[in-house]
């Protein structure tokens, strides 16, 4: 039932008209998956590969949780669904924001297939107002409180090189929270 899911949502074409470089829905998930990775969109390399956090942020995120790659692509271990599941675009700043009827779409059905996920992290602002009720209004106060969500939920910041100097602000996250996540995610796996 999952595979016929995924073959629909990697055939999506919902909104390919705005999308620059056409649709490509980037998408990892396995019943087994017992960690899930709710992140922003896929970049211009995640978009020509199709294989999702294949760039800078995701060097980092898997620095975060200690991962290999092997593992890390396991779906029978990790899955991975970003907001917007094809590239968005180019913003003044970096990429635009997620397309918004992906989640709508996609997110329910794919979670009901995914029984065994014990946590889910939360990577950025639009996964964090998507999945967190009652959340402070900024993304620093939503991950000074993760313990508020967790383990279920994880709030976290994007990994991308672009957060350096949020990360040396914070370092009370690296200092924190990641061993948590890492000793949770270590121990998850292993069961």
């Amino acid at each position: 039932m999952l595979d016929d899911l995924l073959q629909q949502v990697r055939a999506c074409r919902l909104c390919e008209e705005n999308l620059p470089l056409g649709a490509n829905p980037v998408i990892q998930a396995s019943e087994s998956a017992k960690l899930l990775i709710i992140g922003q969109a896929p970049g211009t390399r995640v978009h020509e590969t199709s294989i999702p956090w294949n760039d800078p942020s995701g060097n980092r995120l898997r620095e975060w949780l200690e991962l290999d790659k092997e593992t890390f692509y396991d779906s029978n271990q990790v899955a991975i669904m970003p907001m917007g599941l094809c590239y968005p675009g180019k913003g003044k700043s970096g990429d635009l924001p997620p397309r918004k009827e992906c989640a709508p779409k996609w997110h329910q059905a794919v979670l009901e297939q995914l029984p065994n996920v014990g946590m889910t992290l939360l990577i950025g602002q639009y996964a964090q107002n998507y999945y967190l009720s009652d959340k402070p209004k900024t993304l620093t106060e939503t991950v000074q409180q993760w313990q508020r969500w967790a383990p279920n939920y994880l709030p976290l910041p994007h990994p991308s090189p672009r957060n350096t100097l949020w990360l040396k602000k914070n370092p009370w996250f690296e200092a924190e929270v990641v061993p948590f996540i890492r000793d949770y995610v270590h121990q998850h796996l292993r069961s």
